[in-house]
Order: C-alpha cells, then structure tokens, then sequence
C-alpha cells in the first residue's frame, strides 16, 4: 500500500518534530541527573568561583554612585580645615628680632649639616603659651641675647626678657614685658598620640616672611640627629617633611585641631634650606621644660645615673635576647639612682613605667619629663630573666653626681662683670611641708593684681595640704589667719609660725587676677 505523496510528506515532518521533542527532553533529564536537581554541580564535578574585580565595601557603606561628585567635596571640607587650623594658630605665633652684643656672631637658624654649619641669623620664632605673655622658642634664638623685639601676628611689637634656658633640649622662655590684654594661647596637645603619617601644619617666620603656613605629614618620630651641643643634651624629634627654613626656629607644629605638638628646631640640609627633613621637640617635653623655666628659671632635671648604648643584634645574641630591644646599660653611677634602685652595669633596660624603651633617646626623653624624686618603675632585662626596680631620681646637687657632671660639663666661659649691678633673680622661697612655692611681687606682680605688697604663689605640689585644699597657683597670698603678708618672707614666717603653734587649721586670703579675693582652708601639716 502506498502512501499519497502529500501524507508521507505529512509524516516525515511529525518525525521530525517528535525527534527534537526527545532531544529536548533528554537534555533536561541529563541536566537534572548532572546536578541532582538542586541546580548545583553534582559529585565530583568542577567548581566554578565568579572572579569579582575591585574589593566590594561592605553594604553599610557602600560606595557612592559616582565618585566624582564625592571628591571636591572632601577636598573642600579638607581645605577649610586647613584654613581654620591657619587662622587659629597663626595669631599665636610671634616674629623674634635678637641683638647681641659687639662681636657676637649672627643669630643662627639650627640646622646640621653633612659637612658644615650655617651662620645664624638675628631672627626666629616663638609660640605664646599664657596669656601673662610667656613665649616658648629655641636657646639658640635668644642666645647671648641683649634686646629681644617681639612682633606679634597684628604687627603690634613688644620688647622681651628672657625668663629662662635649658640648652638640653634647646628651648628657652621668654616674657612680653609689659601686659597685653587678650593675648592669643595656643592650645597644647599631647605628642605621645602622634602618630607616623598623620597630616600637621608648621607655622613660623622663614627668610623674615612673616606668618607664613606650610603643610606636611609627620615623617618619623623619635629620631636623634645630634645636633644639642650639650653634654646631657636630649633629642627625641617629631620628623616632619613640612616646609621648614632659617626663621622658622621655635615655631609651632600642630595638628589638625590646631594643637601644639611640637616647637620646630632643626632641619638636615646640604644647602642651608629646606630639603624636606625638619624636627621639632616634641611638645610634652616642651611643657615640662617650660613649666619649670617659668617657675625656678632654670630646669629641674631628674637623673639616673648611668651610661647608655644601643642594643645591636650581636648584642642581643651575646645577652640572650630574643630579639633586638632595650637600651644597654654598661655603666651604673656608684650611688647614684639607679644604684641606689638595685641596677648593674650589663643591664637592658626594656621599658619605663610600662613604655617600651628602644633607643637611648627614648629613655633620656622619658627621664627628662621627670624630677628630682619622683619614681620610675624600670623592667630590666638581666642574665636571662625580667626583672623590675622601682628607682628614686636624684638631682643633679646629690653628692653622688656632684664629681660625675663636673667632670662631663665643660668649665663656663668667664663673663665681665656688667658696668651697673645685674637684677637679682627672683627667689622662690620652698615650704616642703605645705607643698607651696613663694616669691615677692615684681613690677608685673604688682600691676597685674593692683596690689604693692603679698607673695605670688609660683606653685603647688601635687598631694600636698595646699593641693588638697584647692589653693591654685598664679594667686596672690594677701593674708596668714587675718595677718597681712607683705612679702615672701613674712608669709613663710607666718605659716611655719601656726604649724609649731600646733594648730590643725589655717585660712588664707587670695586675690586673683580677675580681682577677687577668696579664702582657702589649709590644714596644718604634722610633720
């Protein structure tokens, strides 16, 4: 039997059809045999991870859409934060002009050089740090100094005397003369936050250019580039590649709060300019120096009473180390105060009051921040053990040191007697058991607080009866148990009066500069 042709035609094309309809099919089942119809691959088929190109922030903080129009913003925002660290600091930095007597040499930007040194110049900075117009600079600006100018950022000019000098750390003090009202203060920070890249701002006088702001980033932190011509000279620097030239010297480095963190100094140069390396004390040290230059005219200092090196990896070997830290100590002062604290010569000092010392700066730096009595709690490492001391600092007038920094200190140069009889210094007169410091009233004294007679409270101890009983300092003591104090003295002799009376109380009378008075109630020590 045969098919018309028009119906096998028909049925060659349901055959075809049908063929596909079962090619589709078994691909679908070969699919869902593969991956056990879960969509995933079967066992022991290949595992295909999608490449993702970039790192994907986390969906809280997903990227902006479009970057550009993030960008000037944060440039914008960036500037005005530059603007307002400027606009701030800037009134607090003041332009220094030194004259020195007949043949001495040029005031002098400190710099240190490969091969030499370059003449200074009879110009620098400074940084006001009360409203009473003390002015934290370098030694070497006011060095030798016999008239000091001080013009501030309104151009207003002022002459300067020199409260103090510590060449250690080459910092000096010097005061406005006479009273300014609304001086601008900087704010203080704290240099053992700053960290290594954080953004800073140098303000200072370059090349006589008043008021001038650089920018830059703190390069490195601890560096020591001997460059303090002092036999106990401290350096523990703030690096910092912001622009810094000669008249920059004892200008402010701050940061982004506009807070001080650091007095530049110093800049490594081949040329006598800006190279990119310039260094600044850091500013807790600075504070030390200062607070103490304004209150004796001179640094207490603290000292230990031993000889220091590195540790090397040789040397970290040959001590049982088990890796390079610590300072070397290969020579302990016979009865000094870390002889006295039970140290020997041989010992690695790891740490101070819990931070890690690794450098001999650091440990110096440490030390230096201190005074005459207070305590340090040292981990040391020795024959293969960790050991802790507990050490008493000692000053420099213990009779352990006395030969010591005689022999280290070079004999001063000898200076003519002047023609007319020099000011005295002022007298700080020390009552140990109130935890009070004393002096008479200057001519400053005694306009500021309006008053001819009384003693200027230059300090209180910590912990002290005066402490506890909130006594500030910068106040003047009017009266002793309704006695009138007339001067230092006559304060002293009052108090020391009413504590061998055995009275347990006493009250005082202070003015303040705003123009009160108020009453403190001391209790009267025993001992």
């Amino acid at each position: 039997m045969t098919w018309p042709l028009q119906n096998r035609t028909l049925l060659s094309l349901l055959i075809g059809i049908g063929l596909v309809l079962v090619g589709l099919l078994s691909g679908i089942l070969l699919m869902l045999v593969v991956n056990d119809g879960t969509g995933q691959p079967g066992p022991g088929q290949p595992t295909m991870r999608p490449v993702e190109l970039g790192r994907r922030l986390p969906a809280a903080s997903a990227a902006p859409e479009s970057l550009a129009a993030v960008v000037p913003a944060d440039i914008q925002a960036l500037n005005r934060l530059f603007q307002d660290v400027a606009g701030r600091v800037t009134p607090t930095v003041v332009f220094i002009e030194v004259e020195m007597a007949p043949g001495e040499r040029d005031d002098w930007f400190h710099n240190f050089n490969f091969r030499d040194r370059v003449p200074r110049q009879s110009v620098g900075s400074g940084v006001i740090i009360s409203d009473q117009g003390h002015i934290v600079t370098n030694h070497h600006v006011v060095q030798d100094a016999t008239r000091i100018v001080v013009t501030l950022s309104d151009k207003r000019q002022f002459e300067a005397a020199v409260v103090g000098e510590d060449p250690s750390t080459d910092l000096a003090v010097i005061q406005i003369t006479e009273e300014v009202p609304d001086l601008p203060v900087i704010a203080l920070g704290n240099s053992d936050l700053v960290r290594v890249g954080e953004w800073v701002v140098a303000v200072g006088n370059p090349f006589r250019l008043t008021s001038t702001v650089t920018t830059g980033i703190v390069s490195a932190l601890g560096r020591q580039v001997n460059i303090i011509e002092d036999t106990f000279g401290i350096e523990d620097f703030i690096q910092t590649d912001a622009a810094i030239n000669p008249g920059n010297s004892g200008g402010a480095l701050v940061n982004l709060r506009g807070e001080l963190i650091g007095i530049n100094t110093a800049i490594a140069t081949e040329s006598g300019a800006n190279e990119g390396y310039g260094f600044a004390v850091p500013v807790n040290l600075v504070e030390r120096v200062a607070a103490d230059l304004i209150a004796y005219g001179e640094v207490q200092r603290g000292f230990l009473g031993v000889q220091i090196q590195p540790v090397d990896a040789p040397l970290a070997r040959q001590l049982g180390l088990e890796r390079v830290r610590g300072v070397y100590v290969f020579s302990v002062r016979s009865g000094g105060a870390a002889d006295r604290g039970g140290l020997r010569d041989g010992d690695v000092v790891l740490s101070i009051d819990g931070l890690p010392v690794n450098e001999p700066n650091e440990l110096q730096s440490i030390v230096a921040r201190r005074r005459p009595g207070d305590w340090l709690s040292l981990e040391v490492w020795r024959r293969g053990t960790r050991r802790m001391f507990d050490v008493q600092l000692l000053g420099r007038d213990d009779p352990a040191y006395e030969g010591w920094i005689a022999e280290t200190t070079p004999e001063p140069e000898v200076i003519p007697e002047p023609e007319e009889p020099a000011v005295p210094e002022r007298q700080i007169l020390e009552l140990d058991r109130w935890g009070i410091g004393l002096r008479d009233l200057n001519r400053r004294d005694r306009d500021a607080f309006e008053l001819e007679e009384g003693a200027y409270v230059a300090y209180i101890e910590n912990a002290a009866p005066a402490f506890q009983a909130g006594l500030p300092r910068d106040v003047v003591l009017m009266e002793v148990a309704g006695e009138p104090v007339r001067s230092a003295t006559t304060a002293v002799a009052l108090l020391e009066k009413i504590r061998a009376e055995g009275q347990e109380s006493v009250l005082l009378r202070v003015k303040r500069r705003d123009g009160l008075t108020a009453f403190y109630e001391l209790d009267v020590p025993v001992e």
